[in-house]
C-alpha cells in the first residue's frame, strides 16, 4: 500500500447544510486524485473492492467495482436479494457512525463500513468486503438456494454455487487489519475534506473570499471580527451578515473550525503534543481549546489522536486533554 502523507494546508471551507453538503463533499472526494490513487493501490494489493458512499445512498456501491464478488454480481438483480442488500446498507449507516463496523448478509458474506466524519457529522462511508470469514459450506449454500427459490434454472443455480464456493476467504484477523488500514485513510479523508472542496469549488463572493484569505493568514494569532471587517472595508454589522450568508457560519464558528482543522492536520504527525498543536493554531488556553475541539469534532483531542494513529488511550504528562 502507498504511504499516506499529510496534505498541504489549504483554506478551510465549512459545510453549510448537513446532508446536502455531506453528499457534495463525498462527491468531491470521490473525484479527488488522492482517493482514486488509494483505491487503485488498495484494490490491487488486497484484491477487494473499495467504494466511498455518501450518507443516504442505500445502494451497494461495491457492485460497481471491478473487484466485485461474482456471487454478489449474480445475485444483484434479484428482488429479494436487493432488499436484503439494502437492509445491510441501512444497518451499516445506522451503526457505523463513530467507528468501523463489520456486517454479514444472508449469504454469509462480510462487508465493513468505515465512517468519514467531520466533527459529529457523518459525511459517508468507505466500504469493502464481500468476503467470507470461514470456509464456504453446503449449509451456507442451502441458505442461498432458499433465497433464490426453486424456480431458478439449474444452470443459473450451478453458476451461483460455483461463485459461492469460489468466494475469497479471509480470517477475522486479516480482515480486521484491512479495516484498520481504511480507518486510518478515513481519518485522512476527513481532515482534507474541506481542502478538496476548495480545490474544486466554484467562484464565491469577492468579499467573502477576501475575508477568508485574511483569516487564513492571521488565524494563528489574536484576530477579531472587527479587524476582518475593516480589512474588507465593511462595518462589523454588515460584514457579519455577508459572511454568514456566504459561508453558512458565524465568524466565531468559522474561526473555531479553522483552528480545529489546523490542529487535526498537525496531529497527523504522531510526535507532536496536543498542547503544542493547540497553541500553534491560535488557541489562547487549553481549556478553551478542549471545549471548542470537542464541540466541533465531536470528541476530545486525545481521543481523535488515538483514533487516527490506532493507539491505546494515553495521558500526556498526567493530564489527558479532553
Amino acid at each position: 500500500m502507498q504511504a499516506i502523507h499529510a496534505a498541504p494546508a489549504l483554506p478551510f471551507v465549512p459545510a453549510t447544510t448537513p446532508r446536502d453538503s455531506g453528499r457534495s463533499v463525498i462527491q468531491h472526494l470521490e473525484r479527488a486524485a488522492i482517493f482514486q490513487d488509494y483505491k487503485d493501490a488498495f484494490e490491487t494489493t488486497t484484491g477487494l473492492p473499495l467504494a466511498l458512499r455518501a450518507t443516504g445512498s442505500f445502494n451497494s456501491p461495491l457492485h460497481d467495482s471491478k473487484r466485485v464478488n461474482p456471487l454478489c454480481q449474480l445475485m444483484a438483480g434479484r428482488n429479494k436479494t436487493c432488499a436484503n442488500c439494502l437492509l445491510v446498507q441501512q444497518q451499516a449507516e445506522e451503526q457505523a457512525r463513530t467507528e468501523a463496523k463489520t456486517f454479514q448478509c444472508f449469504a454469509g458474506l462480510s462487508e465493513a463500513a468505515i465512517p468519514v466524519r467531520v466533527g459529529d457529522q457523518v459525511l459517508g462511508h468507505l466500504q469493502t468486503g464481500q468476503i467470507i470469514l470461514h470456509a464456504p459450506t453446503q449449509a451456507g449454500f442451502k441458505t442461498i438456494e432458499r433465497q433464490i427459490g426453486s424456480e431458478t434454472p439449474a444452470k443459473e443455480v450451478e453458476s451461483i454455487k460455483k461463485a459461492y464456493f469460489g468466494t475469497r476467504v479471509l480470517t477475522k484477523t486479516q480482515f480486521d487489519s484491512i479495516v484498520r488500514l481504511l480507518a486510518v485513510f478515513s481519518a485522512h479523508l476527513s481532515s482534507i475534506s474541506n481542502q478538496v472542496m476548495v480545490q474544486e469549488s466554484t467562484a464565491e463572493s469577492p468579499v467573502v473570499a477576501k475575508a477568508r484569505a485574511y483569516i487564513q493568514e492571521h488565524y494563528t494569532g489574536e484576530i477579531s471580527v472587527g479587524e476582518v471587517a475593516r480589512a474588507v472595508n465593511m462595518s462589523t454589522f454588515y460584514f457579519c451578515k455577508v459572511f454568514k450568508a456566504g459561508t453558512g457560519l458565524t465568524f466565531t464558528d468559522y474561526l473555531a473550525r479553522l483552528r480545529v482543522e489546523s490542529v487535526k492536520h498537525q496531529m497527523l504527525n504522531p510526535h507532536i503534543r496536543v498542547s503544542e498543536a493547540a497553541f500553534a493554531a491560535g488557541f489562547q488556553s487549553l481549556s478553551q481549546f478542549n471545549r471548542v475541539f470537542r464541540r466541533v469534532a465531536g470528541e476530545s483531542p486525545s481521543d481523535y489522536r488515538d483514533r487516527v494513529h490506532g493507539t491505546a488511550p494515553h495521558q500526556e504528562h498526567g493530564n489527558r486533554a479532553a
